[in-house]
């Protein structure tokens, strides 16, 4: 990782890191019927930024975010294991892998899982619902640098949550 990453993440406008957050859901999102244009996109990032109320279409787009966070649950939930518990599980400890391909795509899932969880629970309190207060905590715990650990800290940081 770059030395000064953090810093950069630190510095950058806060709509700028929604909008990157929100084009990593724009398949997604579409794929639930939510469709939504780069200035749909700019437009939700801006209202954010500057703590306007969020429109229909930001309603609509943090619950299906919740929907993935859910169906990512259910992911790691095949190995039993928690958000938390996913974080702290190397690959070497994962079950049900016997072959390179196994592991290739065990690890995708769970890596795939948790970002899924990470970014969108982070999107999910700019979009002002804190139902997954623990998973940012936990994300910023396990990866500060991280782009949705930053998001999420400056995030909880705004709306007063330590």
């Amino acid at each position: 990782m770059r030395p000064n990453r953090l810093e950069t993440l630190n510095n950058a406008p806060l709509e700028d890191l929604l909008i990157i957050l929100l084009r990593q859901y724009k398949r997604l999102l579409a794929e639930r019927g939510v469709e939504l244009t780069e200035a749909q996109i700019s437009q939700i990032a801006q209202d954010i930024a500057t703590q306007k109320p969020v429109s229909a279409l930001a309603i609509d787009v943090r619950d299906a975010l919740i929907q993935f966070v859910a169906e990512s649950e259910a992911v790691l939930a095949r190995w039993n294991l928690t958000f938390e518990q996913s974080l702290q599980t190397t690959m070497t400890d994962m079950p049900g892998w016997e072959s390179t391909s196994d592991f290739l795509e065990i690890a995708n899932e769970k890596a795939n899982a948790e970002l899924r969880i990470s970014s969108a629970s982070a999107l999910i309190a700019a979009l002002g619902d804190l139902r997954y207060l623990p998973y940012l905590r936990q994300a910023i715990a396990r990866d500060p640098e991280e782009i949705e650990s930053v998001v999420a800290r400056r995030i909880l940081a705004g709306k007063n949550v330590d």
